[in-house]
């Protein structure tokens, strides 16, 4: 028989080390509470010294407003706190931190000595313990006006917990990522992190957007600031702004983003998912963007009270948000097309939009290929080669009207409106085609490469979405019938989802068990191979479950059509032929990169030709 156990309160200092393993996970963790109570009280300096990874020592110095002498003991007692009062305070959070555990928890589980002086107290006083019941009274200390918490061997007394620390460079380096997230969220505030007494990280104040964007290099890299899109937007209450990266500009792993609600870090489903949304159709599959963005609304509008560490909060409002930042930053990553989005105002023209830079690129490394040749050998003069002049402008107006008059598309007009124009556009004339792959081009800045499949892609993407949006894909009518044997099973979806086809611009039919007949076909794609198609939709539709999940995948269905429906290599295209695609890509949406985030084209400028053929040396 099962014993019947009594209700009984908890020792304070057991009640303490639970909370503690909520709270205090490792030195990192104890370092983003402390980080977190100094911003609250008004800090604009803080010193960090390290000691072991965090282990031996965590000393956190700053210029707050400071603890009252009454205070200190009480400091320590859990649920006691300064930042809320009543419920309506708790409704309505501002600070960071609220609940009243990280002293009294990090006290629990490690020898602490707090010191703290108020403007008003003519010297600072002390206060400090191991873990135990405190009984002891402040004492005075010399100490400027703020506050510094210094811990000593972390975990001491709960060796079971000080064995899951890992090594002191991986404590270390969790610690050092807790600064600079923090460090991201209070540009106004002076931070230095030192470990074993040698300097790690220095990040001076500062509130003109330059003294951020140097912040963010210092962080994350001069690297993320030259393909970064600088965005701030208001609606509803709401403002979005930061810095997100050209989908070129992408990582392995989702470890460079950093999104903060009213000031606090947070990683939140919701967010993820609208920031996945908006990048959908630019980002090459298994790639994460990365960003630094701050979301600013109501306090009221979200929840923080959720989890103990605060990483997750609830939106009381939860589409609003997700609708507000898709939107935003669909909107935003639509303009990188040449011409348009210029990446911070530091960096040069949009001509470097599709090229992709190395994750661990130095920041101080040349833009395009990192090429460097060998010293040139010494050959005897070579005769001069027979190369066809490079067409001026007047020959590609020419050329372009010419092209018009056989080829009246809507395309081929504006291009040929553009070219009547004196200036260079942004992608310049072509001059030739490479191995039937690639168009070269001649701009302001340089040489233009273009991936011709790639950027095609793109171009009847966004135009088959935009004609989706707005009344329909427009099909026309087969001549000749095409009938597709197919297996039951295809068959049976094609039968299903009759209506996911018609909205495709389809007419498909099922006529016998394995049977199909396709009477109609998207007006923009009438080159296309029908029988591919059909079978490329059929397997999308299959993969995404039925038809009930046509419309939520559109857009990668389009895409499918889209690739097909574009120019193949090894297609001879004419000069007129590769101005229009030019053209058209300047007026394209997203047209930095295909449907599959790859890139469409690359810059290289006149310098880093120069570079490459030792000119100048």
């Amino acid at each position: 028989m099962t014993q019947q156990m009594r209700i009984h309160r908890l020792p304070t200092q057991l009640a303490n080390q639970i909370a503690a393993g909520e709270v205090i996970e490792r030195p990192s963790s104890l370092v983003k509470e402390l980080l977190e109570n100094s911003m609250d009280a008004g800090a604009t300096h803080i010193e960090i010294d390290v000691e072991q990874g965090g282990a031996g020592l965590i000393r956190v110095r700053d210029n707050g407003c400071g603890i009252h002498k009454d205070d200190l003991i009480l400091a320590l007692s859990r649920h006691a706190t300064s930042k809320i009062k009543t419920f309506d305070d708790l409704t309505n959070i501002s600070s960071l931190g609220f609940r009243g555990e990280a002293l009294p928890s990090i006290y629990s589980v490690s020898r602490l000595t707090l010191t703290s002086r108020t403007q008003s107290d003519h010297s600072g006083w002390r206060i400090q313990g191991d873990g135990r019941e405190l009984d002891a009274q402040p004492t005075p200390a010399a100490h400027p006006v703020g506050t510094t918490v210094e811990v000593r061997d972390l975990f001491f007394n709960t060796p079971a917990r000080r064995k899951f620390l890992r090594s002191e460079k991986t404590e270390f380096s969790h610690l050092e990522e807790v600064v600079q997230r923090i460090a991201l969220s209070r540009f106004d505030v002076d931070v230095t992190l030192r470990h074993n007494q040698r300097a790690a990280q220095t990040l001076r104040a500062g509130l003109d957007e330059r003294d951020k964007e140097r912040r963010i290099a210092d962080i994350i890299g001069t690297p993320f600031l030259e393909n970064a899109l600088r965005i701030d937007f208001e609606a509803s209450g709401l403002r979005l702004w930061g810095w997100i990266t050209l989908p070129t500009f992408s990582r392995g792993q989702s470890d460079l983003q950093y999104f903060y609600v009213n000031g606090r870090i947070i990683r939140d489903k919701l967010v993820s998912h609208a920031i996945r949304q908006a990048y959908q159709d630019v980002l090459f599959h298994g790639r994460h963007p990365v960003f630094v963005l701050y979301l600013e609304m109501p306090p009221a509008e979200v929840d923080v009270n959720v989890h103990p560490t605060k990483h997750e909060v609830r939106f009381r409002e939860s589409r609003l948000i997700h609708d507000f930042l898709f939107r935003t930053l669909r909107d935003a990553l639509a303009t990188t097309r040449p011409g348009h989005a210029t990446p911070g105002d530091h960096t040069p023209q949009f001509s470097t939009a599709g090229t992709p830079v190395s994750e661990n690129a130095s920041p101080d490394a040349p833009r395009g290929p990192s090429y460097v040749p060998a010293p040139t050998p010494q050959y005897a003069r070579q005769a001069p080669l027979p190369l066809p002049p490079s067409p001026t402008p007047l020959q590609v107006r020419e050329q372009i009207s010419a092209y018009t008059a056989l080829h009246p598309s809507s395309a081929a007009m504006p291009a040929a409106e553009d070219a009547t124009r004196h200036e260079t556009p942004p992608l310049g004339y072509a001059v030739a085609q490479l191995h039937g792959v690639y168009i070269l081009a001649e701009n302001a800045n340089g040489l233009v490469l273009v991936d011709m499949h790639a950027a095609h892609e793109r171009i009847t993407y966004e135009r088959m979405k935009t004609a989706l949006d707005s009344d329909g894909i427009r099909s026309q009518p087969l001549l000749v019938p095409i009938t597709i044997t197919v297996n039951e099973r295809d068959a049976r979806l094609a039968e299903e989802c009759n209506t996911a086809f018609t909205n495709l611009g389809f007419e498909v039919n099922r006529l016998g068990a394995t049977t199909l007949v396709v009477r109609q076909i998207p007006e923009l794609l009438h080159d296309a191979n029908v029988v591919t198609l059909v079978q490329d939709v059929l397997a999308d539709l299959h993969a995404f479950g039925g038809s009930n999940r046509i419309r939520e995948q559109i857009n990668t269905v389009l895409s499918t059509l889209a690739c097909h429906g574009s120019v193949r290599a090894n297609r001879k295209l004419t000069l007129p032929e590769m101005n229009v695609l030019l053209r058209d890509m300047e007026r394209t949406e997203r047209s930095g990169q295909c449907n599959h985030g790859r890139p469409t084209w690359i810059q290289l400028s006149m310098v880093e030709l120069d570079k490459m053929f030792m000119r100048g040396r």
